[in-house]
């Protein structure tokens, strides 16, 4: 539980929402361009504490519960989605992969380096054939004197060309299947037999930099497996422990996206003349813009709702997928609306709805496709009918 007060969290949301919008909103169509995020926000980013806001406090972070966090990642999601990528990770699979697996020991070694941003984590679990279904990967682990000999290759990891540490997943033993087989390695970047690739070249979301990783050999000692000797075998676990607190995270994300295209909709509408006056007074726009604004008022209620239920631990599975699923759909639509609203204008590079449409459509692949909601989701609703009817 957080020691912080509510004036407090509310200062950190204005301190934050004044760095978003007056210094990285003003900078975005240079980092879209260059795929480069500028050394000075980073540090911004660090030096306002966003390398730890879902980390407890002890180990330097604010320690948000999840309803105050999806209220940061809001203002977070009214720029360019890169500059929340920088610190993504540290806050949540990565971090709370130490904070729901790891030894004491490995928190405290860790945890304070991550959230005072000296460290950045990459999360290395998905693979060419691993991504939806984590319980098919194949990077083994392999025990040999003194530690463990990790080999396999990863794929689309985020942060990988910047990143200080590694969480590996690998699994020990030989069934392809068996998901009580897979640990987490924490791996230091520079370890002999780790190499990261070329930086991917994505449709969207430049300035988040992904890359493949690979391990040929790579030794790890015996503390580097998270969890310590009780931690073999219960990586999967783990990550899927990790999940609903990521899948809440990126659905306030799109919340914040969408309001940001929202406000250019509007602001265009007012300000675009056709046959003399502005676009706006046209009702199939004010149809345009309705149905933005009717959807992100409803994703915004429903991420908070969630996100609530959460902390209160009577939801941890249901309503983050949930949220994940809509919103995530939703900002693409807005987008999508977006763009309609601009006309030709709205296809040209240089103007935010087209860079936030490229940017949008990832949010309904990555922290479980919209297709796997649909399936936890369906589960959990025929399961609670059981329940019901039995």
């Amino acid at each position: 539980m957080s020691a912080l007060n509510d004036e407090d969290f509310e200062e950190i949301l204005r301190t934050t929402r004044q760095l978003v919008r007056e210094l990285v909103v003003p900078a975005e169509a240079e980092i879209d361009e260059t795929d480069h995020m500028p050394d000075d926000l980073k540090a911004l980013a660090a030096q306002v504490g966003l390398y730890g806001f879902a980390l407890p406090e002890e180990y330097g972070g604010f320690g948000l519960s999840m309803a105050r966090e999806a209220r940061l990642v809001m203002e977070l999601g009214y720029t360019t989605p890169a500059f929340r990528s920088l610190f993504g990770t540290n806050n949540g699979i990565a971090g709370h992969v130490l904070m729901l697996g790891g030894t004491e020991a490995q928190k405290k070694e860790y945890l304070p380096r991550m959230a005072s941003g000296e460290w950045t984590a990459s999360f290395a679990l998905t693979e060419d054939e691993a991504g939806s279904d984590p319980a098919g990967l194949r990077t083994t682990a392999r025990r040999v004197p003194g530690g463990y000999s990790l080999t396999g290759s990863k794929r689309y990891i985020t942060n990988a060309p910047v990143a200080d540490l590694f969480m590996v997943f690998a699994r020990h033993g030989d069934e392809e299947r068996a998901t009580r087989d897979i640990s987490v390695f924490l791996v230091p970047a520079g370890t002999p037999g780790l190499t990261v690739g070329p930086r991917d070249a994505k449709m969207g979301q430049h300035g988040a930099w992904t890359a493949e990783v690979i391990l040929d050999g790579v030794e790890v000692p015996e503390h580097a497996l998270v969890g310590g000797p009780e931690g073999k075998g219960r990586g999967y676990i783990t990550a899927m422990a990790c999940l609903a607190h990521g899948r809440l995270h990126i659905a306030a994300l799109c919340v914040g996206m969408a309001e940001r295209l929202l406000d250019e909709t509007t602001s265009y509408a007012l300000a675009r003349k056709q046959s003399g006056r502005p676009i706006a007074e046209f009702q199939l726009i004010q149809g345009l813009i309705a149905d933005s604004q009717t959807e992100v008022y409803a994703s915004r209620a429903l991420v908070l709702n969630a996100a609530e239920a959460y902390d209160r631990g009577t939801d941890t599975r249901l309503g983050p997928s949930c949220a994940k699923y809509f919103a995530s759909e939703m900002v693409g639509r807005v987008a999508d609306r977006a763009v309609q609203v601009h006309g030709g204008a709205g296809y040209m590079r240089g103007v935010a709805v087209e860079r936030f449409y490229r940017d949008a459509r990832l949010f309904r692949i990555y922290e479980g496709t919209s297709q796997v909601q649909q399936v936890v989701i369906a589960k959990q609703a025929l399961n609670a009918a059981r329940e019901r009817d039995h």
